[in-house]
């Protein structure tokens, strides 16, 4: 896990002035969507509503979901994709792609949603100016899953992603499912061989459920620059994707169902790769949208952890997962030049700390995102630790979020999402009241010692600290040279 400013709970740090304000969702298991203001009051909650994730729609409208597929017989599966007004009542629901009747369980139909959806209207389901997503009508782009058998991917069941797009009456009006593309994603044939033997196993009470590829985000493009000079690979129609396990970032032609664009899984085969550096287990991955701050550029929140398929080696008996690193960052990629643009790691968010040996201190394994806001601010959702926090182009950290509600179960926050007041007019603008970042080196608990120096001696032969760093293993500057090397 990262490490926050400070430890209590709630908001711990808050500049208004330097914020984009307004009301921020998150799913809380065991609680419902859960819409807070900068100060982290809880000014609404839509008891028991999941989110997978939440998105609020204007009008004081939430998406999500009713319910989700029993574990024993699933993974992942959400029942159904909702759209609630303020009062919670259902204004549109789907959930009629598969039928599905598990043991025990009376028949349903079901969304078998997973991980993201997008509304006709805006192309990220985060607030975009002049981009908000329809409310009364429009089409809605969903990550689905469906059970499938390719004998060239693997000899078993395969838990496949599919993207679906239905229209607001609920027809299917297009498709298109990753396992149909299997010999365009660049999977060397080590990994090809680790997959077939381990294609990401869940025992279920089904049988063996494979989770391949383990796609946990999907946008359009959205009008951009790149199309605007005519580059079609970015046609504002297609879709942009990413693979968990298999460390795959993708566009898809929307007309065609061809990759358009990629990059992953191995990040060693170029220059221009080898300089971004290998991406592991990411989420969130989408084009920034026109009009806002680094707009045209792929914002990516690389979690590290484990993912990946190759050569089995120590660390990996069966060549599944075996990229590893213990720390995230959040990266922003020129798609064209893929030039890095802007990265914020551990290092850059605590004072005093450099080098990656302090990278940890941002660390979130599973879930998490990254969302640029209108005044350039990046909001970033540290899953794993059930932290949010709002960073400026400068990496400072001007607002943050330590979940208070952990005693509920909510441990992990998956997504989390920040919206202008004014899309909620059931509410009144709240107060901002400003929270000063906590001085660690002089905070102490009642009956702590302060840190003042007392009862030393002096040692006349001691020679002091060096101010040189003096790490186990080295840090290149880049691929090559030794420059700015650690020792």
């Amino acid at each position: 896990m990262g490490i926050p400013s400070v430890f209590p709970t709630g908001v711990t740090i808050y500049n208004p002035e330097k914020c984009f304000n307004g009301y921020t969702i998150m799913p809380v298991k065991k609680v419902g969507a859960v819409l807070i203001d900068m100060n982290g009051n809880v000014v609404h909650v839509w008891k028991n509503f999941q989110g997978f994730p939440n998105k609020l729609l204007p009008g004081g409208y939430v998406m999500g979901s009713l319910g989700v597929r029993d574990a024993d017989f699933s993974y992942q599966d959400q029942t159904d994709v909702t759209q609630l007004d303020w009062d919670g009542n259902v204004v549109w629901k789907w959930n009629k792609k598969e039928l599905i009747e598990d043991e025990g369980h009376e028949p349903e139909w079901m969304a078998r949603q997973h991980h993201d959806y997008q509304r006709e209207g805006n192309p990220v389901g985060y607030y975009v100016p002049g981009m908000e997503p329809k409310t009364d009508s429009g089409n809605t782009l969903i990550l689905t899953h469906s059970d499938v058998y390719n004998k060239r991917i693997a000899d078993k069941r395969l838990l496949d992603d599919t993207i679906i797009e239905v229209d607001w009456e609920g027809n299917i009006v297009w498709e298109w499912s990753v396992n149909k593309h299997f010999k365009d994603l660049g999977f060397s044939e080590a990994a090809k061989n680790a997959l077939f033997r381990n294609p990401n196993i869940h025992h279920t009470q089904n049988g063996e459920m494979c989770d391949w590829m383990h796609i946990n985000a999907m946008s359009v493009l959205g009008p951009n620059k790149w199309y605007d000079q005519g580059d079609e690979r970015f046609h504002p129609d297609n879709i942009i994707w990413d693979a968990r396990e298999a460390n795959i970032m993708a566009i898809i032609s929307k007309e065609t169902g061809k990759i358009v664009w990629q990059i992953g899984p191995d990040f060693t085969v170029s220059k221009e790769l080898r300089k971004i550096g290998q991406i592991i287990g990411q989420h969130h991955c989408h084009m920034i949208p026109k009009g806002l701050p680094g707009e045209g550029n792929i914002l990516i929140f690389d979690n590290g952890g484990w993912a990946g398929y190759g050569v089995p080696d120590r660390m990996s008996k069966d060549g599944t997962k075996v990229d590893l690193r213990d720390y995230s960052r959040v990266v922003e990629i020129n798609p064209v030049t893929l030039e890095v643009v802007w990265e914020l790691k551990g290092r850059d968010l605590h004072e005093g700390m450099n080098g990656m040996c302090e990278d940890t201190a941002f660390y979130s394994q599973l879930v998490s995102s990254a969302q640029r806001m209108p005044n350039g601010n990046t909001v970033i959702t540290e899953g794993s630790f059930a932290r949010i926090f709002e960073v400026t182009p400068e990496k400072e950290v001007v607002w943050e979020f330590k979940s208070p509600f952990e005693h509920e179960g909510a441990a992990m926050f998956y997504r989390a999402y920040r919206y202008p007041y004014e899309y909620v007019p059931q509410l009144e603008k709240p107060v901002e009241v400003p929270v000063e970042r906590v001085d660690n080196m002089t905070f102490r608990m009642p009956g702590a010692a302060d840190s003042k120096l007392q009862n030393f001696v002096e040692v006349p032969e001691a020679k002091g600290y060096s101010s040189k760093i003096a790490a186990c293993v080295t840090e290149n500057a880049d691929d090559e040279d030794m420059v700015g090397a650690k020792f």
